[in-house]
Parts: C-alpha cells; sequence; structure tokens
C-alpha cells in the first residue's frame, strides 16, 4: 500500500461509509430526481454525495486530479495528465436507490499510470465495505466490526454449475444466445457494477459480462482494482485487457469502448470464446 498512508487509507474508510450511511438515511425521506438522459437518472442525493467526497478528496490530496460523475466539467481533468486520478460515483446503481431496492453502493477508485490501484465499495443496505488494491490484498468489514482478509476461491465450472452475473439490459438482448452456447450457464443480477464484480471476487460466481459500453470510467476504476488484487482477469470479448488510457475511453463521457469481462481464469479460459460468438451473431 505504498500509495496511501495509514491514516489516509483509515479516513477513506470512515469517509466511504459515512457517505453511504448518510444516502442510506436521505433514501427514507423525500428526494428528488432529474433525467440525465434516455434510461439515465440522477438524485438530489447522488449531487450532495458527489460535493461532500469531492471536497473531501481535494483536501486530502490536492496534487491528485479528481473526476466524478455528477461534475461534468470534471471529465476534463481526466486529459490533464495526472499521474494519479481520483473517480468518484457517490451512488452506484441509482436505479436501485431511487426503487428502494438493495443493491447500490458507494465507490472510489484510484487511477495511477493509467492503472487501477486501489478502490472502496461500500453498501449501505447491507453495511458492508469492501476496499484494498495491487500489493495490499482485498479485505471487507461489515458495521464497526474489525475489517478480514477476503480468500477468494473460484467456484467449481461444470456442465451443470456455471453462475454468471449480466445486467438486465445485456440479458435481453444477449442472454438467449450466451444460453444456447453455455447452457449450464446460471444467470443472476444485482444493481451496482461494483457490487456486481465483488460477487465474483467473493466466488460467488464465477464471471460478470458488461456488454453494453455505457459504463464509465468512475463506475470500473474500484471494482476492476480490487479483482485484479483478487486474480482475477479483466477483458474484453477479445481477452484484450480493460484499457484506461484516453484512446480507450469516449473523450466527452469517458465511456469504455470495450467490453468488460471480470472473471475467473478457468471460466474466461473455457466461455470467452463461445460467449464471444454468441454476442457477435447476436448484435
Amino acid at each position: 500500500m505504498h500509495y496511501l498512508s495509514v491514516d489516509q487509507a483509515q479516513t477513506i474508510r470512515w469517509l466511504v461509509r459515512d457517505c453511504g450511511q448518510q444516502a442510506k438515511q436521505l433514501a427514507a425521506e423525500q428526494f428528488q430526481v432529474f433525467e440525465k438522459g434516455k434510461d439515465d437518472y440522477v438524485t438530489s442525493v447522488d449531487r450532495l454525495l458527489d460535493q461532500r467526497l469531492s471536497e473531501a478528496f481535494r483536501a486530502m490530496f490536492p496534487q491528485d486530479g479528481l473526476v466524478t460523475e455528477e461534475n461534468s466539467a470534471s471529465r476534463q481533468v481526466f486529459h490533464d495528465g495526472h499521474r494519479r486520478l481520483w473517480c468518484i460515483d457517490p451512488i452506484d446503481g441509482t436505479d436501485d436507490f431511487i426503487h428502494g431496492r438493495l443493491y447500490y453502493s458507494v465507490m472510489v477508485g484510484l487511477l495511477e499510470g493509467s492503472q487501477p490501484t486501489a478502490g472502496w465499495i461500500y453498501a449501505p443496505t447491507l453495511d458492508r465495505l469492501y476496499y484494498g488494491g495491487l500489493g495490499w490484498g482485498v479485505f471487507q468489514a461489515g458495521g464497526d466490526r474489525l475489517p478480514e482478509a477476503i480468500t477468494p476461491i473460484e467456484p467449481p465450472l461444470s456442465e451443470s454449475n456455471c453462475p454468471m452475473l449480466i445486467g438486465d439490459k445485456d440479458r435481453r438482448q444477449f442472454g438467449d444466445a450466451i444460453q444456447r452456447a453455455v447452457p449450464a450457464a446460471q444467470f443472476r443480477t444485482l444493481g451496482s457494477f461494483g457490487l456486481k464484480v465483488m460477487e465474483v471476487v467473493s466466488g460467488r460466481a464465477g464471471l460478470y459480462l458488461y456488454l453494453n459500453r455505457r459504463v464509465k470510467l468512475w463506475d470500473t476504476v474500484g471494482p476492476l482494482a480490487l479483482a485484479q488484487a483478487a486474480g482475477l482477469i479483466c477483458c474484453d470479448l477479445d481477452g484484450q485487457p480493460i484499457g484506461f488510457t484516453a484512446d480507450c475511453l469516449d473523450p466527452e463521457t469517458l465511456a469504455h469502448h470495450q467490453t468488460i469481462l471480470v472473471g475467473w481464469p478457468h471460466y474466461l479460459e473455457a466461455l470467452r470464446s463461445p460467449i464471444r460468438q454468441a454476442v457477435l451473431a447476436q448484435s
């Protein structure tokens, strides 16, 4: 953990959890919902937490860059060449938050030299924090309990057991084709991108598929840092590593050009090619 002091790491853990607890409290009250674009919504709670997290990280790391989901002006900071870039998603899974479902999260990720190196994902309704990074490990903390290391265990893959995560949009478009290519596929979904990744890290699924190329920098940096720290593979349908350089992202929205697969090595070795063929045939 050469990139953070112990005090900084503790402060970030406290801050992310406290913001999540604030979101949970505000979810029970009246909040405003605004439409940003087609099927894309933001709430007054997103904006409040975006401002709070931004102010805190600017104070802690004044020399670093900062990109947040709800501050569109901050996207230019990605192109400014900072060695370290903090990426903040105040509520990942806003649709779940709006509709009172469980699986939304507060996420922070650290990008260094175009590589995800650390991440924090807090699920308020579960009161569970995941965090860690490269050369550090992956940890979880529930409530006020002391953190404990996650020991990732690859789930077995067989003709009758193939647990996967896939979002609702991707399942509607590609689910039937993937099921034909991989008959043992057992699909599940959760709201938050980060929490879906953590289902794979925790060994409750072997693979997460994200195929519609709408996911953005603040969605991916933290979760993929944790996935790589746990020994998972993060690649696209062609097997290429997920890129975080300017040529791999939309210059205005910072959406990834690549499809994203996060999975255990055995799963990707066995399934990437048939899934790729199924998706291409359906596209």
